[in-house]
């Protein structure tokens, strides 16, 4: 408990922190902005455009922005310590090292639960509320339908925040992790979808963004993601992707020098 509450004053302590966690509620409002934008378009349009106007999942399409900045976060966190030398006290208090690592993930994965769940959730409600009843009733389905899709989205953005932390201690660069962050957010899609079938659709499925629509079961054609795994397996690939690098993390930190 004394090496988690060390860790949260030190994250409070960090003046990024503040801005990443600004940028990432931003969120919210620039789906607010988007859905009145849209709003007005679709208000001009003709009866027979707005017959075939179709809109994205807004909450879906912004979940990029907290997903980014989390995993930024994660990484200051932990190569921050290194650059300023910090980290060689923080082991030296406590020698078994291993609970420095676990404390930093529990409060950057519980600070991603919480902005995935503001970012999301805001960003869903604001755009039902100015949509209503536009594009077909894209935002007319009961709620209770969306939440599981919804908390899956949300979940996403703690995943990269501890993405951030793990190949932080791996890596110990701030460009370096956020290449690979980068990368599995956009670069890797991109390439994915470039490749010929079956492949597309088998490495697709694997991705990030497409695990939340596949863990609740919720296919969407137009994806640029594949849907192939059944729940159960997607909420694996969710999960091994926090886990995996930070076990490779708390290794390599109990056999090298800080």
């Amino acid at each position: 408990m004394t090496v988690l509450t060390s860790e949260w004053l030190k994250i409070r302590s960090i003046r990024s922190t503040y801005l990443v966690l600004g940028l990432s509620l931003s969120t919210v409002f620039l789906g607010l902005a988007l859905a009145a934008a849209a709003a007005g378009m679709y208000d001009a349009a003709s009866p027979e455009q707005q017959a075939r106007a179709k809109i994205a999942d807004l909450e879906e399409v912004f979940t990029i922005v907290p997903q980014l900045c989390m995993g930024v976060l994660g990484t200051l966190v932990i190569t921050s310590e290194y650059t300023t030398g910090m980290i060689r006290t923080s082991l030296a208090l406590v020698p078994r090292r291993w609970p420095v690592l676990a404390a930093k993930s529990v409060v950057v994965g519980g600070l991603g639960l919480l902005v995935g769940a503001v970012t999301v959730f805001g960003t869903y409600f604001a755009a039902r509320v100015v949509l209503g009843d536009r594009f077909s009733g894209a935002y007319t389905s009961a709620f209770s339908d969306r939440l599981p899709l919804l908390i899956a989205f949300s979940l996403t953005v703690s995943v990269f925040a501890l993405l951030g932390v793990g190949f932080g201690a791996i890596l110990r660069s701030v460009p370096g992790t956020t290449a690979i962050i980068v990368s599995l957010v956009y670069v890797l899609p991109m390439i994915i979808g470039k490749i010929p079938e079956p492949w597309s659709e088998r490495l697709g499925s694997l991705m990030i963004g497409a695990l939340p629509r596949e863990i609740t079961g919720d296919t969407i054609t137009t994806s640029v993601y594949g849907s192939l795994l059944s729940p159960p397996a997607a909420a694996t690939v969710m999960i091994t992707y926090a886990a995996v690098p930070l076990c490779l993390a708390i290794w390599l930190l109990r056999r090298r020098d800080a």
